[in-house]
């Protein structure tokens, strides 16, 4: 697998002198070299944006990404293992989350290096064209790393300047500025960028107007929504996977639907595992970890043992019962494709009559009868009380979409699977909300069924279909959870619709009776806080302590 090489040097220390950075920095410039010399040559500044891509993986396929994105939604809620839930299930979100206080960390360092690179790729000795895609890539990155955070923590510290220096104020800058620049950037990047590229994992024309489609929808301009998304579905060769369970297989990463992805790479002594500058405080997992997170806990269980198939279970996050009764499992091959509901025995130790391939259990999001069996059941009744709240956290249907079973050993930790951030779904399903906002109900149909059509069963594709009529924005939602459940998209689709504090309080009973209007924003982190002299202007976001 083809991956950006990551030679982190001197980018990596200019970083580390954000504005989210304590009052007293240690200083790290193992090379002895200075800024001013390595980025005045193409293979110096190489460094920097191979760098400013390096910081997407904080975020994408890291626990504290999938806290911040996925949880604290409609449609999951805590395993037994969760060691977040302040995110989870609002309980006591404040700023001293350390899941909040890394990303804040990690993106606004990611910022700085985006701002230096864009401010001195002049000077880089670049050619024309190579200036141009380097300086279309930077742009990219920036705008992205602004959208986490501006739709993470509202309207927060806003600078286009590289910092230098240890800097001890911050400034509160309205919304519409971040969106300005963001588009400002993605437009750039459109017109800079290659439509291909022979190095997979940096940012090309489609991935950047697709980017585009989906700030559009955040800020509700559906017309332009609707043309980014179908240029990128039209002009650049990308097609939906025939079945939805291929888009997961590790051998089918680079598919035709992925429009843009996080790459990991195969030899997982590259994925930063023990960097210390990338992963600080002893942070040991720098793959891919979705693998880990989302299992539950099989190994405890009769018949079962903890092998590679099957992944290492962290038990973090739990299905909500709304989540799987969106499935018509009849009709739509997403289900399958994307839970494991039967483990099979693997174990030299098992029940009596239960032999090596054997059913040892059977997870269901329907009530079945175990009377008689000799595998272990946990359906509807045993997996959630009446009311929706989870009665068993340890066992449930697992999400399977991250699976690895490449991985060396079975408690491989890092996986090399990478993360999908736009696929072309999202594209059908992007110009379908804003169609359904301009009132063209008939198009929103037509958008929505293509992508319905895909994950029909066979002989089901006219059941799938839906009309015009059927069209809602809460409709909408539910295919994008049917499609995306579990991608880092929930919390942003849910906060974007205006619908977060509705859908939770409604459908997410284990975290409805503590989420608040003004968790449609996180806390600023303790850190930053404490680390400002201006903290009249620099206030904590409304409603934290």
């Amino acid at each position: 697998m083809k991956k950006i090489n990551l030679y982190i040097t001197l980018a990596v220390v200019t970083t580390l002198l954000s504005i989210s950075c304590k009052k007293t920095l240690t200083e790290y410039n193992p090379g002895g070299f200075t800024s001013e010399a390595v980025y005045t040559t193409p293979e110096g500044f190489e460094t920097l944006v191979n760098a400013a891509y390096e910081y997407q993986r904080w975020w994408y396929g890291k626990e504290e990404g999938y806290s911040l994105s996925e949880m604290g939604t409609d449609i999951w809620t805590s395993g037994s293992g969760d060691v977040y839930p302040e995110l989870n299930k609002y309980i006591n979100l404040q700023a001293g989350s350390s899941a909040v206080t890394t990303e804040w960390q990690q993106l606004y360092a990611a910022i700085n290096l985006c701002n230096t690179g864009i401010n001195r790729i002049g000077k880089a000795g670049y050619s024309e064209s190579q200036r141009l895609i380097r300086e279309g890539e930077l742009r990219f990155l920036r705008a992205f790393y602004y959208w986490h955070i501006v739709e993470t923590w509202g309207g927060v510290h806003f600078t286009l300047q590289e910092t230098t220096g240890i800097v001890t104020t911050a400034n509160k800058t309205p919304v519409d500025t971040f969106y300005n620049q963001i588009f400002r950037d993605l437009q750039i990047a459109v017109a800079n960028l290659p439509a291909t590229t022979t190095n997979y994992g940096r940012v090309t024309k489609p991935a950047a107007k697709a980017f585009l489609s989906r700030m559009y929808l955040s800020r509700n301009m559906n017309r332009e929504a609707i043309d980014a998304a179908n240029d990128v579905i039209k002009n650049y060769g990308f097609s939906l996977q025939a079945n939805y369970a291929d888009l997961w297989k590790m051998s089918n990463l680079q598919n035709k639907e992925v429009v843009y992805a996080v790459n990991y790479s195969a030899n997982l002594s590259l994925n930063d595992l023990k960097d210390a500058i990338l992963f600080p405080n002893g942070h040991g997992r720098g793959g891919n970890n979705g693998h880990m997170l989302f299992l539950m806990k099989y190994d405890d269980q009769p018949g079962l043992t903890r092998d590679i198939a099957n992944g290492r279970p962290f038990v973090r996050y739990a299905p909500t019962r709304y989540l799987l009764d969106l499935f018509n499992e009849d009709l739509d091959a997403r289900y399958q494709g994307s839970f494991q509901t039967v483990w099979f025995a693997n174990s030299t130790s098992r029940p009596a009559g239960m032999n090596i391939g054997d059913t040892a259990v059977l997870t269901s999001k329907n009530n079945v009868s175990s009377a008689g069996k000799i595998y272990r059941v946990y359906d509807r009744s045993k997996t959630y009380k009446a009311d929706g709240t989870l009665l068993d956290n340890g066992h449930y249907v697992t999400l399977l979409k991250f699976q690895d079973p490449t991985r060396p050993s079975s408690n491989e930790q890092q996986s090399a699977r990478d993360v999908f951030v736009i696929r072309l779904a999202e594209m059908y399903l992007n110009a379908a909300e804003a169609s359904f906002k301009l009132g063209n109900l008939d198009s929103a149909a037509y958008y929505i069924n293509i992508v319905r059509t895909r994950a029909a069963k066979s002989g089901k594709v006219d059941a799938m279909k839906i009309t015009s009529s059927q069209v809602n924005l809460d409709f909408i939602l539910d295919e994008r959870a049917r499609e995306f459940a579990g991608e880092q998209l929930r919390w942003f689709d849910l906060k974007r619709t205006g619908k977060l504090i509705d859908r939770v309080k409604t459908d997410n009973p284990d975290a409805a009776t503590n989420i608040q209007t003004f968790h449609t924003v996180r806390p600023i982190p303790q850190t930053q806080i404490d680390a400002v002299t201006n903290r009249d202007e620099f206030k904590q976001n409304d409603g934290y302590q």
